[in-house]
């Protein structure tokens, strides 16, 4: 495990200060406020923890409400909506300097049989050939850059399966993008600890679709201002974060200054393990 995989474990093992209110800390981000994903996967810590492990996530809905401060620490508070006999539901409010910046509802589920069916995996190269983000993004970014986006994502092995938007910047193409993941380094074997990774991992690169129809290159070449607005996750099956996942991501809708990307994940073996829908401000600048 590098240091770090250490770093964002420990960033997401939020200190419990009173009964079902937690607090975490941020690191440092690309941008001046807290990255999505960061506070979305602290958000489900803090509810998981408040759920027997016997009922692992099958679902999460959140709203990015205001941009967070990566100097300040973020308190999460627990509503425990419902403790019923096969599902459990939670609320999550994130509260920076007194005002709420995201919130979020997560439900969990008992392990039930039943129908079982799933769309076909997409075809995707083989991850171990493709080249690592240290390897890809000097090519197609100015070096200082490249070397803070490397450095953000070192927890993570995220390796693009074709050129990404800053690398065909004023070339509009296929408005779909697919990366594999998986973490730098063997996670424990705890259910929850693997969706929250996914979480995290998920809101790095799910609107790369909707600049990819424009030709647009991102905040990297600065040609548009992006934000994420809402996240939405459904787990359908057990995976592990530490093992290739290949997310594979579209975008159907940009209008209004918003533009809508949708995903699924899959393991290596082709089980469809999640779904994700994504909603961003994606304003090109005057």
């Amino acid at each position: 495990m590098n240091q770090a995989l250490e770093s964002l474990l420990d960033l997401l093992d939020l200190e419990q200060i009173e009964e079902d209110i937690f607090r975490g800390v941020s690191r440092s981000a690309l941008v001046p406020r807290v990255f999505g994903g960061q506070v979305a996967a602290q958000a489900l810590v803090a509810a998981g923890r408040t759920v027997p492990a016997d009922r692992p996530a099958h679902s999460l809905h959140a709203y990015f409400l205001r941009a967070g401060d990566p100097g300040a620490p973020i308190v999460y508070t627990v509503d425990r909506i419902r403790d019923g006999r096969s599902f459990t539901t939670r609320r999550v409010v994130a509260v920076q300097h007194g005002q709420p910046i995201f919130h979020l509802s997560a439900s969990f589920q008992t392990h039930e049989e039943g129908l079982e069916h799933q769309t076909g995996m997409p075809s995707a190269p083989d991850p171990e050939t493709l080249p690592t983000a240290a390897e890809m993004l000097p090519r197609h970014l100015p070096a200082d850059v490249a070397e803070r986006l490397v450095e953000a994502r070192a927890a993570v092995d995220l390796r693009y399966a074709d050129v990404p938007p800053w690398g065909t910047v004023g070339q509009p193409r296929e408005p779909r993008s697919q990366v594999w993941f998986r973490t730098n380094g063997k996670l424990a074997d705890h259910p929850l600890l693997h969706v929250c990774l996914a979480t995290y991992v998920s809101d790095m690169t799910l609107l790369d679709s909707v600049l990819l129809a424009h030709g647009r290159g991102g905040w990297a070449v600065g040609d548009v201002v992006g934000a994420s607005l809402d996240h939405a996750m459904w787990f359908h099956r057990p995976f592990r974060a530490d093992e290739w996942l290949l997310y594979d991501q579209e975008s159907p809708s940009a209008s209004g200054g918003r533009g809508l990307g949708q995903a699924r994940i899959w393991t290596q073996d082709g089980q469809l393990a999640v779904t994700v829908i994504q909603e961003g401000v994606v304003r090109v600048p005057r």
